[in-house]
């Protein structure tokens, strides 16, 4: 069921691309050519001070994402979050300078509404242009790959996805056909001792070594052969076998480090995630205080008690965290055994019941979300009794700690909400939040806070 989530989303470091480059240098070109445009429309003149904030605006714009091989939906998300970004840095050097007198409100205004735009119409276009130029059979790389079992097929396949496909001539492999994967015999191009010949008959630009690192003195010997010729060689480590977060190829200081697992939320991801969970958490704790407030007297009309329920949860990387939620019991388990509500659990108040299946009692967590334990989204936090428990049983279970802990998520959207009263159910809970850390984007955050929100107003089934 999930055997091949894992090869969804490998990221290698790499020189920048020729799409990154360009949208590097356009971007900066698209914001100043758009604020010129728009002071033009208007009819108002460009003072030094306009000068100076294009230049400023040219100098800090950066691309978050290669926007071009993005998704349409990936690329607008991130445009719109690393522009209100942008803005929100030129508005505070703007009030610390005390020179926001000096702009005129509508071609700011009018500016701060464009230059997405035109940065998304780029985009598309430049997309399309791309699309159109590997389209091209001269611009086309040529490829063998060596090894032709799982993962040359796997491999294959990788490359022939997105927008800069590579044309794969052949497999070459020592084994017998009868040994070999049944997807690469219809591309079989001999044994290894053919391959060097070939490289150098057809011109292939690159060969990618999928071999085994038992057979580790063939490939020293093909490596040798290989130098005799033009072709780029690249060797994909058999890293298959386990759960790969985040792969990636990294130096350091000089010396080649293949990460295995890793958190996405790096360097300026990081800064993304924590951005918009501000941003997102004061704007729903502003627009849901009323409700906060009738759902904390109704506990305590309803039951003796607190209206705050604090429990013990694992964190980022396993820290232990208090979690917030609006009691529904009547009693609060949070020892070194706690027993999962189930459906008709009579600890569940009437009130509480209301609040769980509406899903009111995580309200309270927004505000976990400012204080940096908790994000919006991500795997939701267990008990700490029951980490101690799965954490033994499945496979992989404590990776999902390497981030945040989520008011929501991939799993919970996916059918696993509430009660999961069988290993079974928490390993597919499981594999649904590592899916969700190998292939972390905010169009995808986005994307789960909106299925919520239609669990929440049309899910009957929750308690």
């Amino acid at each position: 069921m999930f055997e091949d989530r894992s090869q969804k989303r490998i990221f290698y470091s790499k020189p920048m691309s020729v799409s990154s480059a360009v949208a590097a240098l356009m971007e900066p070109a698209i914001i100043v050519l758009t604020y010129l445009i728009v002071a033009s429309l208007l009819d108002e003149p460009m003072a030094r001070a306009d000068k100076t904030l294009c230049l400023l605006a040219f100098l800090i714009s950066f691309p978050g994402t290669d926007r071009y091989k993005d998704g349409l939906l990936t690329a607008g998300v991130d445009i719109v979050v690393t522009w209100m970004q942008m803005i929100g840095m030129l508005l505070l050097i703007a009030l610390g300078t005390s020179s926001l007198y000096l702009f005129e409100t509508d071609v700011l205004l009018w500016w701060a509404l464009a230059t997405p735009v035109a940065q998304f119409t780029a985009t598309a276009l430049g997309r399309q242009l791309l699309l159109w130029f590997e389209s091209q059979p001269q611009n086309r790389r040529s490829a063998v790959i060596v090894g032709a079992g799982p993962l040359g097929v796997k491999l294959n396949n990788a490359l022939q996805s997105g927008l800069d496909r590579v044309a794969v001539l052949g497999y070459f492999d020592d084994r017998a056909d009868d040994r070999v994967h049944a997807d690469a015999l219809a591309l079989r191009g001999g044994s290894l001792k053919d391959l060097a010949p070939f490289i150098r008959r057809e011109g292939v630009h690159e060969v990618y070594i999928t071999l085994p690192l038992g057979t580790q003195p063939r490939i020293v010997s093909l490596l040798e052969e290989l130098q005799g010729t033009t072709a780029s060689i690249f060797f994909v480590p058999d890293v298959f076998g386990i759960s790969i977060i985040q792969g990636r190829l990294q130096d350091l200081n000089g010396v080649p480090v293949v990460g295995i697992c890793e958190t996405p939320f790096t360097g300026f991801n990081l800064v993304r995630k924590r951005i918009s969970d501000i941003v997102l958490a004061t704007l729903i704790l502003v627009l849901i205080s009323p409700v906060m407030l009738a759902v904390a007297i109704g506990i305590k009309l309803s039951s003796p008690g607190p209206v705050i329920f604090r429990q013990r949860r694992n964190g980022l990387d396993g820290e232990e965290i208090q979690v917030f939620k609006f009691r529904s019991m009547r009693v609060t388990d949070d020892g070194a055994v706690v027993k999962q509500a189930t459906k008709g659990d009579p600890r569940v108040t009437p009130f509480g019941a209301f609040i769980r299946r509406t899903s009111l009692d995580e309200l309270p967590q927004f505000i976990n979300v400012l204080q940096g334990r908790m994000s919006i989204v991500g795997p939701r936090p267990h008990a700490v009794a029951h980490n101690e428990q799965y954490r033994q049983m499945i496979k992989a279970y404590m990776v999902r700690h390497k981030v945040r802990p989520g008011i929501t998520g991939w799993a919970q959207v996916n059918g696993y909400r509430g009660e999961t009263d069988t290993v079974e159910k928490m390993q597919a809970r499981v594999e649904y939040d590592l899916e969700y850390l190998r292939n972390w984007s905010l169009a995808l955050d986005l994307q789960i806070i909106a299925r919520t929100v239609k669990l929440v107003l049309f899910d009957r089934h929750a308690y």
